[in-house]
């Protein structure tokens, strides 16, 4: 909505309120972003159909998108899942306006797989591990302000930069010994709630998580967009070990990176060529680049990427590994025990066995 402003979002916000009922809705509240010029309302309905007809009655057009999300979800994200406390009135009239910005930072945590946990350390160990873990991430996040969206593999949320590369920074200090045994890696990311994914801050999730695992063990990752909103303390902050930022080049190569990934893993016939065809590189230059920025070459991360999706496969029930292994993008079941057992030491078999 070009030029959209508060008043304007809050004016369209009462005449959906006014013709709600009719169409089975309800209009809980919205949320205003002024600099990209866009509004996110949530809204309560029996289906998205009902949410057109209700737009087009109430406003003349139709969302330009709609997703279906959880009342949760919603509010480990953005903090409320209803107008908030503090608004004004415009005018004369019933206008509740308030400027609340849906854009969020988010903080991601990876770690090592828990069942390769157990076969190395054992199971006490390990629970040992989760639950320092655990109460490292509860305690840095209540004390910097962040809203958690719960998960074996934490997303946080934050409306400050600041607070973010804090908390970042908290859980990082805190896990101490079990840092090296968890092979934690955090990274930093930011943006709105809807974009080509269609889950809520799925594209801002997915490339924080991507880039969190271009990253080494004990590393912090920042995107170019919080080194900006970091602005004069970006300095101070790569004072601190083990902190790396992006740069945009370097985003939009892991964007193009992550993208071919995924819609290529699976293929056991796709080459190291197709893969450079894919990225509109030469090979010495795709491979130059790639180590560069991910520390990897294309044929490892290609490997990596499938054996990560094999251990998320052989933790399913009833699955066996030479279905894993095809699955996974490998072309031989020899082949991929080979390089299952190079990376985690183990057999896939007996990790099957453990699940």
């Amino acid at each position: 909505m070009p030029g959209i402003t508060p008043e304007m979002v809050a004016a369209a916000h009462n005449e959906d309120i006014k013709v709600q009922d009719e169409f089975g809705c309800r209009c809980a509240t919205y949320w205003v972003d002024v600099e990209s010029e866009r509004a996110f309302c949530l809204i309560e309905a029996p289906n998205r159909e009902a949410i057109n007809k209700m737009h087009r009655k109430s406003l003349g057009v139709e969302p330009l998108e709609v997703i279906e999300v959880t009342e949760n979800l919603v509010s480990s994200f953005l903090g409320r899942v209803k107008d908030p406390e503090t608004f004004y009135i415009e005018g004369n009239t019933d206008l509740k306006v308030f400027n609340d910005p849906a854009f969020r930072i988010v903080l991601v945590t990876e770690i090592n797989n828990k069942r390769l946990l157990e076969l190395k350390y054992g199971k006490t160990v390990t629970l040992q591990f989760f639950e320092d873990y655990r109460k490292t991430i509860k305690k840095a996040v209540k004390n910097s302000g962040g809203q958690e969206v719960k998960g074996e593999q934490y997303v946080i949320s934050f409306t400050s930069v600041f607070q973010a590369v804090d908390c970042a920074l908290s859980i990082k200090k805190g896990l101490k010994e079990s840092l090296k045994n968890m092979g934690l890696k955090i990274s930093l990311h930011a943006g709105l709630p809807v974009a080509e994914d269609k889950s809520l801050f799925g594209e801002v999730v997915k490339f924080a998580r991507f880039i969190a695992n271009t990253g080494e063990e004990k590393q912090i990752i920042l995107s170019p967009i919080i080194r900006e909103l970091y602005k004069k303390e970006y300095e101070d902050l790569m004072k601190e070990k083990g902190i790396k930022c992006i740069n945009h080049s370097e985003e939009n190569f892991i964007k193009q990176l992550m993208d071919t990934l995924q819609e290529n893993w699976q293929n056991s016939d796709f080459s190291i060529t197709d893969f450079c065809s894919a990225m509109s590189m030469s090979k010495s230059q795709f491979f130059r680049r790639s180590k560069t920025i991910t520390g990897k070459s294309p044929n490892a991360l290609l490997q990596e990427y499938r054996l990560q999706k094999s251990l998320g496969f052989l933790n399913q029930p009833d699955r066996n590994i030479s279905q894993t292994a095809f699955d996974s993008g490998f072309n031989s079941l020899s082949y991929f025990t080979k390089c299952f057992r190079k990376r985690f030491g183990i057999q896939p078999t007996a990790f099957l066995k453990k699940a």
